[in-house]
C-alpha cells in the first residue's frame, strides 16, 4: 500500500478558527496507508513547503494529501514542492477545507467532521492515483492582438519591441479606439491626440507589426502555441495599396452625412477618414450613404482619384493567420440613447452624451473646439452634467460602476469653464469615486478653481421649456428639490462591452460575465489571463478602465505573452481525456459534448475511433461522462478514483 502523508494547514485563522486542525490530523493518522500527519500555520510558505519536502524524504512518502485552501490557489505550489523532493507532482491531492469547511460553516464540530471526511476522501483517491508526465506542445511565436485602441497598441508594441511578430486586427478603418475621440485626458489635461498620434504612428511603421485595419476575427481554432485565426477584411471600396492618401475623394464627394465619429453632430462624407490624424490615413466608402450604391449614379470619387484606387466591386476577403497567443483588447461602447427617455436623450438635441461633449471640445470636432449647443450653435451659459446615467442602475441592467465617469465629468467641467469663463457647470452625482494617483486632487480643482457646483442626487426628469432644458432633481444633502434651467445637458452614460465582444468570446471559447465583459482567470492573481491557456485580456475588454490602467494591463498581458514565448516548447498539463481504443465503438457521441472541439477521428484497420487532441482538451470531463462504452477516461479522474472518494465519504 502506498505510504501517504497528510498535511493540515491552519491558513492563519482562516481554517483554524472554525476547524480543529489538530483533530483532523489525528483522525488522518488512522486512515489506511497514512504514515505521517502534521499541522502547520502556513504550509504555502517557504518553511511550510520545506516541512513537506523533509517529510517526503524522511518518511519515504509516495503520496501526499494537503488539507488547505482551494486547489486553484496553491495546487501548483505544492506540486512543485513535491517534485523538488523527488515525488511525481500528480501524486499530490488537495483537500479544500477552507472554502468548503471553515468559510461556509460556523459550528466547529460540524466543520471539523466535514474536514475529516474530505481528507478521508482525498486519501482514498490519492492511493489510486498514478504518476503522470506533462507533455510538450510546439509554440508558434507570433501573437494576434484583437483591438487597435490604446490597450491593443501598447500590447502590440511591447511584444514587437521584444522581437516577436504581431498581427494587430482593428475593426474600424483606423487605430485609436475611443481615445481617438477624446479632447484632453485626466488628470493631466494632456491633449489626447498629442499622446495618441505617436503611438499610432509607431504601430504603423513597426517592422514586426502587421496591421489589419477594417477587419474582424471571425473564427479561432487550435490551442495554445498553435491557434489559427480566420480574419475577414471588410470592403473599403478603395484599394489601399494604390491610394496615396491625398483625400481628393473626400474633398470632392458631394454627399454629406452625419458622422458617427462626431456623434452625429457634424457632417461627414460618404467617403473619407474619421479624423485628420487617422492611421492608416486611407479613405473608406460608407456604402449606406454613397449615392452610387443607392442610385447607381455619381462616381465623383472614382473620376477624381489620380491613381484609380476607387473600386466599387471590392468584396470582403478572408485570410488565416497562425499564431501562438492571442491578446483581446476590444474596448468599450456607451449605452444606446433609447435607454434614457426620462432625460430626453435622442429626443432633444441639446441632451448629449459624454463622447459628444468630447467632440465639442476637440479642435478636430464639429465646432473646431468651440463649445456650442447642437440645436442652434449658441454658446451654452449653463451646463448640467448628469453622472451615473445608466451605471449603478439595476433597473437598466447596469448595476456596476463605469469607473471613469467621475473623473471625465470633472474634466468636462474644467474644460467648459476654460472655454466659457462666465459659464456655470452643475454636476448631479451619487458618489465621487476618484481612486487613482492625483485623481482626488483633480476633482477638488474642478470645484475650487473652476467653480463646478456638485449636487448629490439623481435627476428625475429633463424637459424643454422656453427654449431651454429644465433639469429636475434633488439635492439629498440639503433635502431640497432642485430645478436648473440649462442650455446643455451632458450624460455620463454607462460603458458597455464592445458590440462584437459576445461573438468573439464564443469564437475564442472564453467566458463573459452577465454584462458581456470578458472573464479573467482570477481577479487578483491572474487578472490578464483567461481560463483558455494562451488567450490574454487587456483594457476595457474586462471592465471599464481609464487610460493608464488600460496601458498597464496591456503591458501585463504582453509580459505574459513574452513568458509564453520564452521557450520553443510548452509543458502541458497531462490531466486530459484519453481513449481506450479497444472499447471505443466509433459512435462519436462524445464529440458534440466537447466544448473545446478536442475530439477527432482516428482510422484503425477495421473501423474509426475517437481520439483526443491533447492540446485542445481542457480536462472538463464532459466526454467521459457522455461515453456509453466507458472508452473515454479523464486522467486523474477515472471512475475508480472518483468512486474511491465516494465510498470513503459513505463509510
Amino acid at each position: 500500500m502506498p505510504r501517504t502523508g497528510v498535511f493540515v494547514c491552519w491558513c492563519g485563522i482562516n481554517i483554524a478558527k472554525t476547524v480543529d486542525v489538530e483533530g483532523v490530523a489525528a483522525a488522518s493518522r488512522s486512515l489506511p496507508g497514512v504514515v505521517h500527519a502534521e499541522t502547520y500555520k502556513y504550509f504555502c510558505s517557504e518553511p511550510g513547503q520545506n516541512l513537506i519536502k523533509e517529510a517526503i524524504w524522511e518518511k519515504r512518502l509516495d503520496r501526499v494529501v494537503i488539507a488547505t485552501c482551494s486547489p486553484s490557489m496553491h495546487q501548483a505550489t505544492f506540486r512543485e514542492a513535491a517534485q523538488a523532493a523527488g515525488l511525481n507532482p500528480y501524486l499530490v491531492q488537495i483537500a479544500n477545507i477552507r472554502e468548503q469547511c471553515s468559510w461556509v460553516h460556523s459550528n466547529r464540530e460540524e466543520a471539523t467532521g466535514k474536514a475529516v471526511a474530505l481528507v478521508t476522501a482525498m486519501v482514498a483517491k490519492v492511493r489510486r492515483d498514478e504518476p503522470l508526465q506533462a507533455f510538450t506542445l510546439p509554440v508558434n511565436r507570433r501573437v494576434l492582438v484583437i483591438g487597435g485602441g490604446i490597450a491593443g497598441m501598447q500590447a502590440a508594441l511591447d511584444i514587437a519591441d521584444a522581437g516577436y511578430p504581431v498581427v494587430l486586427v482593428e475593426r474600424e478603418p483606423n487605430l485609436g479606439g475611443r481615445m481617438a475621440q477624446l479632447s484632453e485626458t485626466f488628470p493631466t489635461l494632456d491633449c489626447a491626440s498629442c499622446i495618441l498620434t505617436p503611438k499610432t504612428a509607431e504601430v504603423a511603421r513597426h517592422p514586426l507589426i502587421e496591421l489589419l485595419a477594417y477587419s474582424e476575427v471571425r473564427e479561432v481554432s487550435g490551442y495554445v502555441g498553435a491557434f489559427t485565426a480566420t480574419i475577414a477584411r471588410k470592403p473599403a471600396y478603395v484599394d489601399w495599396d494604390k491610394c496615396i492618401g491625398c483625400m481628393l475623394c473626400q474633398e470632392k464627394c458631394p454627399r454629406k452625412t452625419p458622422s458617427d465619429f462626431q456623434r452625429g453632430m457634424g457632417p461627414g462624407k460618404a467617403i473619407g477618414v474619421n479624423f485628420p490624424q487617422a492611421v492608416p490615413n486611407r479613405p473608406v466608402i460608407h456604402r449606406e450613404h454613397c449615392t452610387y450604391f443607392q442610385t447607381g449614379k455619381c462616381q465623383v470619387c472614382a473620376r477624381i482619384c489620380p491613381v484609380d484606387a476607387v473600386d466599387f466591386n471590392q468584396a470582403e476577403t478572408t485570410q488565416e493567420k497562425q499564431v501562438g497567443a492571442i491578446v483581446v483588447a476590444t474596448g468599450y461602447e456607451v449605452v444606446a440613447p433609447d435607454q434614457f427617455g426620462e432625460y430626453g436623450y435622442g429626443k432633444y438635441p441639446d441632451v448629449i452624451d459624454s463622447l459628444a461633449f468630447e467632440r465639442l471640445n476637440s479642435s478636430s470636432g464639429p465646432t473646431d473646439g468651440v463649445i456650442r449647443r447642437p440645436s442652434d450653435g449658441a454658446v451654452p451659459k449653463e451646463v448640467v452634467f448628469i453622472q451615473c446615467a445608466g451605471s449603478r442602475d439595476p433597473d437598466k441592467g447596469k448595476p456596476y460602476c463605469s469607473k471613469i465617469c467621475c473623473m471625465y465629468t470633472a474634466k468636462h467641467a474644467m474644460l467648459y469653464r476654460h472655454k466659457v469663463p462666465d459659464g456655470q457647470a452643475y454636476i448631479f452625482y451619487m458618489d465621487i469615486r476618484a481612486g487613482g494617483k492625483r485623481y482626488e486632487e483633480f476633482v477638488q480643482r474642478a470645484v475650487e478653481n473652476d467653480g463646478a457646483l456638485y449636487l448629490r442626487g439623481r435627476v428625475a426628469r429633463v424637459y424643454p421649456e422656453d427654449g431651454r432644458l429644465v433639469v429636475k432633481g434633488v439635492d439629498t444633502l440639503s433635502g431640497q428639490n432642485v430645478e436648473v434651467f440649462a442650455d446643455l445637458v451632458v450624460l455620463a452614460t454607462a460603458a458597455v462591452p464592445s458590440g462584437g465582444a459576445p461573438g468573439l468570446a464564443q469564437a475564442l471559447k472564453v467566458g463573459t460575465d452577465e454584462h458581456g465583459f470578458f472573464n479573467e482567470a482570477h481577479p487578483k492573481l491572474r487578472p490578464v489571463e483567461t481560463l483558455t491557456r494562451g488567450i490574454f485580456l487587456a483594457g476595457s475588454a474586462l471592465a471599464p478602465k481609464d487610460i493608464s490602467e488600460s496601458v498597464a494591463q496591456a503591458s501585463g498581458a504582453a509580459a505574459k505573452v513574452l513568458a509564453l514565448f520564452s521557450r520553443e516548447e510548452l509543458l502541458a498539463d497531462p490531466l486530459v481525456a484519453t481513449v481506450n481504443e479497444s472499447h471505443c465503438s466509433g459512435c462519436f457521441w462524445c464529440r458534440p459534448t466537447c466544448p473545446y472541439q478536442a475530439i477527432e477521428e482516428k482510422a484503425l484497420r477495421d473501423r474509426q475511433v475517437a481520439t483526443v487532441n491533447a492540446g485542445l482538451c481542457q480536462g472538463c470531463g464532459a466526454c467521459a461522462a457522455a461515453c456509453r462504452n466507458g472508452a473515454m477516461k479523464l486522467r486523474g479522474f477515472t471512475d475508480e478514483q472518483l468512486l474511491a472518494e465516494v465510498n470513503a465519504l459513505c463509510l
